[in-house]
């Protein structure tokens, strides 16, 4: 059973992270949500990955947090069961991805998530969203300078914007130094860390919000993503 997987790798909220699997893998059926749907896989690659981040923020009750380009809902989904007194937007440009997680947060009663459909070249531009953020949060397959652009205009003068990567993040630190910079941020920190019961290491990219960023950003659609800031 799957539900005794979760108990042996995750201690709280078991019940919670079974319904999301549940859904997750009857959703996938009808749309690509995710191209991992086993057992194991989802609990260490998926659930684990994600909690990854309460080793290393303590986060505030209350803290609002946005989730840039959150497909199938993750981190944000895993974040909002581990602690729901998160206040936790998921944004993506996908409808039918929408729509599975405004299911997931009722059949949860995920109170404290909520799911918008929009690009974040246009939403990051809005009032209501623009620097209003504590942290920004991305687990997105795209390179750290185009995340950046994306991420960055959400957060807050004080806050963060926290990437999750993989490996081999040297490189790509090194290319998006200048867009990190440009776009009012400074790389904080790096933390390697090996998901439990893997061989599995990733990272997380810690990039604080020093200064607003500049109004000429994040630019129209596709320009962040084909033609990343250098």
């Amino acid at each position: 059973m799957f539900i005794n997987t979760i108990k042996d790798l995750i201690s709280h909220n078991t019940e919670d992270f079974y319904k999301f699997y549940s859904l997750l893998t009857e959703w996938n059926e009808k749309i690509n949500l995710t191209a991992i749907t086993g057992e194991y896989d989802v609990a260490t690659k998926h659930f684990l990955d994600c909690r990854s981040i309460f080793d290393y923020v303590d986060f505030a009750d209350g803290a609002k947090i946005i989730d840039v380009g959150c497909g199938a809902g993750f981190p944000s989904v895993v974040m909002g069961i581990t602690n729901r007194n998160l206040k936790i937007t998921m944004l993506d440009s996908l409808n039918k991805r929408i729509n599975f997680l405004n299911e997931v947060i009722s059949e949860l009663n995920l109170e404290n998530l909520c799911a918008v459909h929009s690009r974040a070249e246009d939403l990051g531009r809005a009032k209501e969203h623009r620097e209003k953020y504590d942290f920004a949060v991305s687990r997105a397959v795209a390179n750290l300078a185009s995340l950046t652009e994306l991420c960055m205009p959400f957060v807050k003068v004080g806050g963060y914007f926290v990437a999750f990567k993989g490996p081999n993040v040297s490189e790509e630190i090194e290319n998006a130094e200048n867009a990190i910079k440009l776009l009012g941020g400074k790389i904080e920190r790096v933390e390697n860390y090996e998901i439990p019961t893997t061989d599995l290491k990733h990272n997380l990219v810690f990039i604080k919000k020093i200064s607003a960023v500049s109004s000429r950003f994040p630019r129209k659609s596709p320009k962040p993503i084909k033609e990343p800031l250098k």
